[in-house]
């Protein structure tokens, strides 16, 4: 099985720079610019089924990249964004130290007392991994947010620690991995930054 893991589109927020977690922000222009751009890296690619995170932004990415009406897809509620509590639509700049620190280096700082922790987000989105996997799909594309791709990507690159925090994934940016019997590969990726 190959696995498209991709961020969603540009939102106003993400233009802000502001923290946007569970806030069910639509996609900008840009957003939908950049999801017709990264469609045409795929385009020859049959997606045996298309799954997204809840929010809207990741439906619509996932319906504009996987070419399918959005009564298609498959939410899953495992693979929403990090839940940044009290901290939600903060500018990045005015996050103070401790939520700073902690989303900057999670090996080493814990999550401030409102915000959900890695070990949360690992345990939910490998949980779905691992459902996915016992799917008989060859080429399945999955679309949430840049929070919580980064534990998918420790799973999919099978890391002790459980994710893989650097670098962040950008918008619309496709992963590709593979999974064969409990191993998995990374393949390539597709980026719209040059």
């Amino acid at each position: 099985m190959k696995i498209y893991l991709t961020r969603h589109g540009q939102t106003e927020l993400n233009k802000k720079e502001l923290m946007q977690g569970r806030t069910d922000e639509p996609l900008n222009e840009t957003g939908i610019n950049q999801a017709k751009m990264a469609r045409k890296n795929v385009e020859n690619i049959h997606f045996d089924a298309v799954y997204s995170s809840p929010l809207i932004r990741a439906k619509k990415t996932a319906s504009i990249i996987g070419d399918i009406p959005m009564d298609d897809i498959i939410v899953d509620h495992r693979i929403i964004e990090a839940d940044f509590g009290d901290y939600e639509l903060r500018p990045y700049n005015r996050l103070g130290i401790k939520l700073t620190s902690y989303w900057m280096f999670p090996e080493f700082f814990k999550a401030p007392s409102s915000v959900e922790t890695v070990e949360e987000m690992i345990e939910r989105s490998h949980a779905f991994l691992k459902d996915l996997e016992d799917k008989d799909y060859e080429n399945v594309l999955v679309v949430c947010h840049g929070g919580i791709i980064r534990p998918m990507c420790g799973y999919l690159m099978d890391k002790k620690r459980g994710f893989i925090w650097r670098p962040r994934p950008t918008n619309c940016e496709i992963r590709v991995f593979e999974s064969i019997m409990g191993k998995h590969r990374f393949v390539k990726s597709y980026s719209l930054e040059k």
